[in-house]
């Protein structure tokens, strides 16, 4: 079913890919493809189901690990493989529409996203709190990198705009990790539950964005 979804997305955002040609240089890597727009008509709804299901898997694998990881589960190093493999298919979705070079810097500073956050959890578990206070810093620096570099790619994604969503999503994130381990389950659930309604609005404010930049190829 996911790679049916991911599919999906794909074939949504072809309706808007140029013709074949070289991925933009890395320094221009999240700028528009020229020529991009040709194509036929694609619903709204099929680029907004496809982008909210991308980013609920980001929202929900990062809850697995955080469970596992806390709990020192052997399910662990799996759901961290599943858990970056998102990062490569959000970055795999916007290849169609701003390049190879560009998805390939999504899916990357997405990763590094994850791997921060791996080494919190490490840290707060260890109750190593300077650890955690530079994985915090670090973590934030990044969400400042992709909230620029997606600013770059479409004018309807403003950066002030992404980095609150961005840092949003790292304090809600933050949250579960601490009421886990205080055992605040109920905290632990409001945390989730916030965070999972904040990621799909993050997903139709980048659908939006798109939707924006190439209004003629959506249909309502």
């Amino acid at each position: 079913m996911k790679r049916l979804v991911l599919v999906t997305l794909g074939l949504t955002l072809v309706a808007v890919q140029m013709n074949a040609r070289a991925a933009a240089p890395p320094a221009h890597a999240m700028t528009e493809k020229k020529g991009a727009g040709s194509g036929g008509v694609t619903p709204q709804g099929d680029l907004r189901n496809g982008m909210r299901k991308l980013w609920e898997d980001h929202i929900a694998y990062t809850r697995n690990f955080i469970i596992s990881a806390l709990a020192g589960l052997e399910d662990t190093p799996k759901v961290a493989d599943r858990l970056l493999r998102n990062q490569d298919d959000i970055g795999d979705a916007v290849k169609p529409i701003y390049g190879e070079a560009a998805g390939k810097k999504l899916s990357g500073l997405l990763r590094d996203h994850i791997l921060i956050a791996a080494d919190i959890v490490k840290a707060a578990k260890g109750g190593n709190n300077a650890g955690v206070e530079a994985g915090e810093k670090k973590w934030h620096g990044n969400a400042d990198d992709i909230a620029a570099f997606l600013a770059g790619a479409n004018p309807n994604w403003g950066k002030p705009a992404l980095t609150d969503m961005l840092y949003k999503h790292l304090d809600l994130t933050t949250t579960e990790v601490v009421s886990r381990l205080k055992k605040d389950w109920s905290a632990d659930i409001q945390a989730y539950d916030q965070g999972h309604d904040h990621m799909l609005m993050f997903a139709d404010m980048l659908s939006d964005g798109i939707i924006k930049q190439f209004p003629k190829k959506f249909s309502k």
